[in-house]
């Protein structure tokens, strides 16, 4: 299989299927010296893993990361402290499969005849024939996007080291659009979100917070744990905190369940959701990202604009369209309105708008990049539809069975924003390699 694999200088490569043994992540360039622990990793990971709140998937993963290889074991001298740290080689993270029962499995191989409408069953098993991974979708679950997270997670911790800031919110949920509203304030919205969502997962308090497993575990000591926490999800699980969304709201400042910067209308999104959601249907919205710092310039031209880079988000599941800051607006604008114009204050650039999200010609203009990203409703949902035997193509008819998310919009945007950290960072070992390089010729003017 290919397709499985991006960047040039910052590389990831995925693999892994819903109800195989679980998913990892390979990724190559990240330098040596930067200290990473699961705990940190599993913190951006616990936002998109199902079962964590009223709009995701019953399905109880933990998501729990395993870095397998890639930092020191460690210290390489006595007393160095650089245990632990990034060495420079290709780190690999596992992120086993631990809610996968036979009862699950037996759901999909008594509907895998009868391919989900919307859903890539059909197409797949066009491509790989009877031996495609179709128990819980395989590779095209929306479980390896918790690969994307992890490795995107490292990208974003890189990058706000140079300065870089890569953030995320939903704009947009069940027709219910988020007012705009000033990027710092988002910025500090969505960072205590997170931080109430650590603090209410149970498992990050369980298991990292109280040293279950800790980063020097030798794997197979890890794996021990592991699975004896398969035998107590349940149990985990039922010492979540009980979400009362007026005391986070007075504490953190965010709403209990979605992440949008307005509470109120963080409220009028749920609302709608679940009237859709008790009619046995899914809804949609839009997820907008975010990125403050990047460099003027960043970016390559013609088939690696950076646009196109970040339009490779419809590589994500449920991803049916990708906008760079006006988007498809530009088609009702003039062009005065679309132009950003440009005039200077105290000899420092300013542009009177950002209709281009950041971005022209495929690179970088100095202003915050905005992407948003359309998603298409849950596919998998409660009630009739008619399909077709993929082995014999008669008419069949098909109610949903599986476990499945009212939306998922609620667990796609950590998705988009570590996407995005990924595509940024590749992007810019290659800004930082051209401007150093230009400065040792002598071209710059």
């Amino acid at each position: 299989m290919i397709g499985c694999h991006l960047g040039r200088l910052f590389q990831v490569t995925v693999s892994g299927g819903s109800y195989q043994n679980g998913l990892t992540a390979t990724i190559q360039g990240i330098p040596p010296g930067l200290m990473l622990t699961e705990q940190e990793i599993y913190g951006d990971l616990l936002l998109r893993k199902p079962g964590a709140d009223e709009l995701s998937s019953p399905r109880k993963e933990p998501d729990l990361p395993v870095i397998y290889c890639g930092t020191n074991a460690a210290d390489t001298v006595e007393n160095a402290g650089n245990a632990h740290m990034t060495n420079g080689t290709p780190l690999t993270m596992l992120i086993p499969n631990l809610d996968r029962h036979f009862i699950h499995i037996k759901q999909y191989q008594d509907t895998n005849r009868t391919p989900r409408p919307g859903h890539a069953s059909y197409a797949s098993f066009q491509k790989y024939g009877p031996s495609d991974d179709a128990i819980g979708a395989g590779i095209f679950s929306g479980r390896y996007t918790s690969t994307i997270v992890g490795s995107g997670y490292i990208a974003k911790k890189i990058l706000e080291k140079c300065g870089i800031r890569v953030f995320s919110f939903i704009r947009e949920a069940a027709g219910v659009r988020c007012p705009d509203m000033d990027h710092e304030k988002v910025w500090e919205y969505t960072n205590s979100y997170k931080q109430m969502r650590c603090d209410y997962d149970p498992f990050y308090q369980e298991i990292y917070v109280k040293n279950r497993v800790k980063n020097e575990m030798r794997f197979l000591e890890k794996m021990t744990i592991f699975a004896q926490i398969e035998q107590e999800i349940e149990d985990i699980r039922a010492k979540t905190p009980e979400y009362n969304p007026e005391e986070i709201k007075d504490k953190y400042g965010v709403h209990h369940v979605v992440n949008c910067p307005d509470v109120g209308v963080a409220q009028d999104m749920l609302d709608a959701c679940n009237k859709i959601t008790i009619t046995g249907d899914s809804s949609g919205g839009i997820v907008e990202v975010v990125a403050l710092g990047c460099p003027a310039g960043l970016g390559e031209p013609v088939f690696n604009k950076l646009d196109a880079e970040l339009g490779r988000m419809l590589g994500i599941g449920a991803i049916k369209g990708v906008e760079i800051g006006a988007g498809f607006g530009v088609k009702d604008m003039t062009g005065i309105q679309s132009n950003d114009q440009i005039h200077s204050e105290s000899g420092k650039v300013v542009f009177d708008s950002n209709q281009a999200g950041g971005i022209t010609g495929g690179l970088a203009t100095g202003q915050p990049i905005v992407v948003r990203l359309a998603v298409k409703p849950t596919p998998t949902i409660d009630k009739d539809q008619h399909t077709i035997d993929k082995y014999t193509n008669e008419n069949k008819s098909l109610s949903a069975i599986t476990r499945r998310d009212p939306t998922i919009v609620g667990r796609i945007w950590p998705v988009a924003e570590n996407y995005t950290a990924l595509v940024l960072l590749d992007n810019l070992m290659a800004h930082y390699g051209y401007q150093t390089l230009m400065d040792k010729v002598g071209s710059r003017a």
